[in-house]
């Protein structure tokens, strides 16, 4: 491969957009203006521009080829196959969650739900989000505000309440394909997605079952004003 200057261009498009948008951002008087795309957020471009460079013996390789040359290029394979995931995995739970998925979600499941079966509809709607996301903690965020506003809004018991909401956001996060500790865990170990699914769920789903037979019995006598 011969050196050229166009195999800069990944890096100088990650400058000009962590960069730039920092300095516009400042010149716009905006609080914490460099934080506002954040550099794994601008990295990605520039990630797929180094993909896609016709370069020497990259012209005739195909997409695979090339990621397998980029990791190779940074550093150790399963390391940095595992970073590139992340960064698309919150990428993706980011997306969703500004475009208002996790609302949606959540108001059309207690548009849906029986007033006896708000306990469970938490656990199993936090179970869905998190599975989508990826992340519990950001499930738990998403959805805690609204269990606490539910917890006003009627005699729902404040401590099952959020247990449906904690225990489905773990409960989706340990199923979830795009979770950092399964990425994590089928990465290193060597295993396939799906082997680890599966016997995930062998373990988890009796124990869900059993949370939503009990959550059940304790939302028996709710009453849940419609949402808004």
């Amino acid at each position: 491969m011969k050196n050229s200057p166009v195999a800069l261009l990944p890096i100088l498009l990650f400058l000009s957009l962590f960069i730039g948008s920092g300095l516009f951002y400042q010149s716009q008087g905006t609080d914490f203006a460099f934080y506002q795309i954040s550099a794994p957020v601008a990295i990605l471009p520039a990630i797929a521009l180094a993909l896609f460079l016709n370069l020497g013996g990259l012209k005739n390789k195909h997409l695979n080829e090339r990621i397998n040359t980029f990791v190779q290029g940074v550093g150790d394979n399963t390391i940095i196959t595992m970073v590139l995931v992340y960064l698309l995995a919150g990428a993706f739970a980011s997306v969703a969650k500004s475009v208002g998925g996790v609302d949606a979600v959540v108001n059309l499941g207690l548009s849906v739900i029986p007033a006896q079966w708000v306990l469970p509809g938490l656990f199993v709607i936090a179970g869905f989000i998190a599975t989508a996301m990826g992340t519990s903690m950001g499930t738990i965020a998403a959805i805690a505000p609204v269990a606490i506003g539910l917890t006003e809004a009627t005699d729902l018991p404040v401590l099952a309440t959020m247990g449906a909401v904690i225990g489905g956001a773990m409960f989706g996060d340990n199923l979830s394909i795009i979770s950092d500790t399964t990425i994590a865990a089928t990465r290193t170990q060597g295993c396939n997605m799906r082997d680890k699914f599966r016997l995930n769920l062998r373990i988890a789903l009796p124990a869900a079952l059993l949370t939503i037979i009990w959550l059940y019995f304790q939302g028996q006598s709710v009453q849940v004003p419609p949402p808004r």
